[in-house]
């Protein structure tokens, strides 16, 4: 079944995923209505990146403010952690399905709290909501569709909920792009989110618990009816036993260990196979924040003004080809999956991700310096008082132009009218200010004040999106494919909730200093920084995640007993078989 830590499971093709769910179309019933949850994920994550654009206009104290703006977004993923370490309790305790239904009520609150906020700080209140429904709903919806999916076919139909998280995130382009010249805006944009809660509410309270909770709650009958609903008639009883030995090995665990919050923490850590799983867990979950994937859902907006387009509805649009990419490639994740596996995909998707991250800092490496020069003679005669204060000096020295270019500018807290007539031609830096876009803009010419004019500004969008269709089909699925099969079910849950809780952490860290790095570091040392953080993920995914397609849970458990290594570590006897994996 499982020798020397390697899984040898048989391929599976994506056509026996479509031809099992035809066969019991129930089965898809239960993984897209849970799947809402992950469209949820991902509108509530992805909207913000275009809202925040008009929130800025609105409340100039957050336009002016990074720390504020970073805050609204990072709200949500602070909320997060909170959401997905009690969804951890909750989903043990009472079991999945009250933990779906928990997480759309909060959603929704977070929805209209956001819609009907008067001040900024009540935008933030409304994110922690999300946030504790996006944490909940993070672990939860692909833990409650691999509970109920035949193993053959557990990784295509959990990449459903990945495929709805991208789908959630493009769908939440789309709604900004469509309330753009709408009053109200952001409003809308931030409101539209509470329509799925209610649909995902509804529908779920027609569905049943997980098989597997009810076993491990002691309601067999339950349990065995739903299994029946998923399985062929001749493969029911065997699924039984595989739950009655899981559950009494468990059970045994327990009365050891006992059942309290703090026994169980501390009989998770002192179990080798939880604690193995741990890390493989947790490994995938933080290389997934730390290539730097939330930066560019989050702020993808941003980076395309970075890029040179300064437009509002241009950089949304354009964003759109990220998200829409980034649904594309949970299809491809759902292909292969169950054929390749999730181990492959991973690394795979790991060394595209760096080879993009690294042409990504050297496009805006080469966008800055070639930034569009200063006009010193422009900018002091552009309009009365409209010279940028950092560049009144030079100026007043006769400083050659030469010496500054748009970039400078922009990073002196100023603003860069481009030139009417050639846009990559010398302009002014004038003060920053929205009555100096108005100026700029009223004699025919474009405002920067995020990214500058680039003649480089097309090589980050299309590498932008060659980053995202490496990262999707791997890193952007498989390691919550991963958590929901490789802890044992008395874990499953805790498990879940900290490796879910580690990514949220990892993901608040990133989205909280990415404006401030790009600040320190410019576009391109913040690329070239992500660059070296998943070099590192990608020799700890090598060293510690297994393999885990087509397993049964409880194949998953033993393999983790004996413990993963990869093959260039380990000991061979003399007829050349893994003898130590430990």
């Amino acid at each position: 079944m499982v020798e020397g830590g390697i899984a040898k499971a048989d391929k599976t093709e994506f056509t026996e995923c479509w031809r099992t769910t035809w066969k019991t179309p129930y089965i898809m019933r239960l993984a897209l209505s849970a799947g809402i949850g992950g469209l949820l994920f991902g509108y509530d994550t992805g909207v913000i990146s275009g809202a925040l654009l008009f929130i800025r206009e609105d409340f100039d104290e957050v336009d002016k403010k990074t720390w504020l703006q970073s805050t609204i977004v990072s709200m949500a993923v602070a909320g997060a952690i909170v959401g997905a370490a009690v969804g951890g309790w909750i989903n043990d305790k009472f079991g999945r399905r009250m933990s779906i239904l928990i997480a759309d009520v909060l959603f929704l609150i977070g929805a209209i709290v956001m819609a009907l906020a008067p001040a900024p700080w009540v935008i933030i209140i409304g994110r922690i909501f999300v946030g504790f429904g996006v944490g909940m709903a993070s672990m939860t919806s692909p833990l409650y569709i691999s509970e109920a999916s035949p193993a053959r076919i557990r990784g295509a139909l959990v990449s459903t909920n990945g495929l709805l998280i991208t789908g959630g995130q493009f769908f939440s382009y789309l709604i900004n792009l469509a309330f753009v010249h709408t009053p109200g805006t952001w409003r809308w944009m931030l409101g539209v989110a509470g329509v799925p809660a209610i649909v995902q509410f509804m529908l779920m309270l027609s569905l049943p618990e997980s098989p597997r909770w009810l076993y491990r709650k002691d309601r067999i009958a339950e349990s065995r009816a739903i299994l029946e609903r998923i399985y062929p008639a001749d493969e029911v009883e065997a699924e039984m036993e595989a739950l009655k030995e899981s559950v009494e090995a468990e059970k045994a665990d327990e009365a050891i260990v006992g059942d309290s919050f703090s026994a169980k923490m501390k009989g998770a850590f002192g179990n080798p196979v939880v604690r193995r799983g741990l890390a493989a867990g947790i490994t995938v979950q933080v290389a997934q924040q730390f290539v730097g994937i939330n930066t560019v859902m989050y702020y993808s907006p941003s980076i395309v003004q970075f890029a040179g387009y300064a437009s509002n509805k241009t950089a949304m649009a354009l964003s759109l080809i990220t998200s829409g990419l980034n649904a594309l490639g949970s299809i491809v994740s759902m292909m292969f999956v169950d054929r390749y596996g999730r181990r492959k995909l991973m690394i795979i998707s790991m060394f595209g991700i760096i080879t993009c991250l690294i042409i990504l800092a050297t496009v805006f490496s080469q966008a800055a310096i070639h930034a569009p020069k200063i006009d010193a003679m422009e900018s002091r005669t552009f309009a009365p008082n409209a010279t940028c204060p950092a560049f009144v000096p030079l100026a007043a020295e006769n400083a050659p132009p030469s010496r500054w270019n748009c970039m400078k500018c922009l990073r002196s807290k100023c603003g860069f009218c481009a030139s009417g007539v050639q846009p990559y031609a010398p302009g002014a830096c004038v003060v920053l200010s929205d009555d100096m876009k108005a100026t700029c803009s009223s004699r025919g010419r474009t405002y920067f004040k995020d990214g500058c004019p680039s003649k480089f500004g097309f090589l980050a969008i299309v590498f932008l999106g060659l980053y995202i269709i490496v990262y999707a089909p791997g890193m952007g699925t498989v390691p919550w494919i991963v958590n929901s099969e490789i802890y044992p079910l008395r874990y499953r849950g805790l498990g879940g909730g900290i490796a879910a809780v580690s990514n949220w952490v990892s993901n608040l860290i990133v989205s909280e200093s990415f404006l401030s790095l790009t600040h320190a570091l410019g576009s391109s040392g913040t690329f070239l920084l992500f660059a070296g953080f998943s070099t590192i993920g990608l020799f700890f995914i090598w060293l510690l995640v297994p393999e885990t397609k087509g397993l049964q849970f409880e194949e998953v458990e033993k393999l983790l007993e004996v413990g993963y290594r990869p093959s260039l570590l380990r000991r061979r006897n003399k007829k050349g078989k893994d003898v130590d994996t430990a």
